[in-house]
Order: structure tokens, then C-alpha cells, then sequence
């Protein structure tokens, strides 16, 4: 089973959006668990500080290592990856969102203040991981999303297979766009293509859309694959196209 433990300053926050809808369902029936464990209670002192002044001077609070190891410490070591939220960390792409839901589960410390003492990243091998580039108040939110994430993708979680195949950086590029009912909207109809009842040109229809949205959107994804499309999962195969998906 997928297992979450999360290092945080707001224990609070958990499940948060997580207890609701695909991932929370998922929680009551037992398909992972979560678990949010206070870093304060390895914080040093009468008031549990966890923090201290940057090393050379400067603006904010650092989370001090000794503090995060002992926390670190007290999460059994079970082979899950251990991820330390940060801008500066490598960007979440879903290849890796689909390796770590297929294994045992994450343990995530979720920084506050100006970071996290460097030494703890390279003590305890934590991998950074960013969600975008600009900066959260916390890890949290990241952590909510890395999460949330990896959860749907879990067997049993959604109830189509192809609902987490048939999706935007799957196969490398963005989804082609969705439709449906009514058939007519404010003046705007569904493509035709999509009403013709022939499945390969739906699924051509499909392929050519989410080729062009990724050419227009996001051109560097078009560059990672040399200028090419791998084959498109978003098309989907003319076998999982039945007469329920016509409208």
C-alpha cells in the first residue's frame, strides 16, 4: 500500500483537499494512508525552535539539520523516497509522478522560513522537488500537489484505466481538447470529427489536436522529443472508443 508520512509545522493541513473526492475515497477504503507528524516535537528548547540565523548573515530563519534529522530519523526506513519540497529542486514531470505512485510511498518534509540547512539534504539524500517556478510560504501546498498526484494514479482510485493514460505529458505532450453534451453551445458546436462515429478519425482528430495545443503551448516539450511526437496515448486506441463514448 502507498504510504504518505509528511514532516511538517502545520500537521493541520493534512489531508486537507486530499480527504475529499478521488483521494479521499481512497483514504476511507484503505487504497493509502497519510500520516502529517509535527516537526515540533524535535524542537529544541522550551518554545521547540526548529530554526536559527542563516550561517553569514542575511534575512529569515533556517530550519537548523539536527532538528530535521532527528525527524527524519524517527520515520522508519522503508524504502520510500524521501522528497524535500524547494523552487530550487528538480520539476515534477508525470513520469516521475507514475514511478513513485508504483512504489511503497513517499516521506515528505515540507520546508518553512528561508529553507532548510544544506547539510541535511546531503546527510539524509533528500531529493528536491519543485512544482514551478516561483516560491510557496511552505512546502505544504507543493506536497498537497506531489501527492495528490501520485494518489489517482494508484489501482483502484479511478475507475477507467485510461483515465490516467488519456492525459496531458503521458505520452509527452498536452491532451487534445475535451467535449460534450449539448452539441450546441452558445453558437459553438463540437468538431465534427468527434460525431462521426469513426474511430480512427477520432482518434486522428485526437492526436493532431494535442500535437498542435502542445506546438502552441508549450514548444519546449516538442524540443525534449527532437521534434517529434512518441505515439499519442491522448488518441487512445480504436478498441477503448465504444458506443458509450459518442454523444
Amino acid at each position: 500500500m502507498f504510504r504518505a508520512t509528511l514532516l511538517t509545522l502545520f500537521p493541520e493541513m493534512f489531508p486537507g483537499p486530499l480527504g475529499f473526492s478521488l483521494a479521499g475515497d481512497a483514504l476511507k477504503r484503505e487504497l493509502w494512508a497519510l500520516e502529517a507528524r509535527d516537526l515540533r516535537l524535535h524542537g529544541l528548547g522550551r518554545h521547540r525552535a526548529v530554526d536559527d540565523t542563516p550561517a553569514g548573515g542575511g534575512p529569515g530563519m533556517v530550519m537548523r539539520a539536527d532538528v530535521l534529522g532527528h525527524a527524519l530519523d524517527a520515520v522508519p526506513d522503508d524504502g520510500r523516497a524521501r522528497l524535500l519540497m524547494s523552487p530550487r529542486g528538480r520539476p515534477l514531470v508525470q513520469r516521475q509522478v507514475r514511478e513513485w505512485a508504483a512504489g511503497p510511498g513517499l516521506v515528505v518534509l515540507c520546508p518553512r522560513f528561508e529553507g532548510v540547512d544544506e547539510r541535511i539534504v546531503e546527510a539524509r539524500g533528500l531529493i528536491e522537488v519543485s512544482i514551478g517556478d516561483y516560491v510557496l510560504s511552505g512546502g505544504e501546498v507543493a506536497a498537497l500537489a506531489v501527492l495528490d498526484a501520485c494518489v489517482r494514479l494508484i489501482p483502484g482510485v479511478m475507475g477507467r484505466i485510461e483515465s490516467g493514460t488519456s492525459e496531458s505529458f503521458e505520452d509527452g505532450g498536452l491532451e487534445y481538447p475535451q467535449y460534450t453534451k449539448p452539441r450546441e453551445w452558445e453558437g459553438r458546436t463540437i468538431p465534427e470529427a468527434l460525431l462521426c462515429g469513426d474511430h480512427a478519425r477520432i482518434a486522428r482528430w485526437r492526436r493532431e489536436e494535442g500535437e498542435r495545443i502542445t506546438r502552441e503551448r508549450r514548444p519546449d516539450l516538442v524540443e525534449k522529443s527532437a521534434g517529434g511526437f512518441p505515439r499519442s496515448v491522448n488518441a487512445l486506441d480504436e478498441s477503448s472508443l465504444t458506443a458509450k463514448d459518442e454523444l
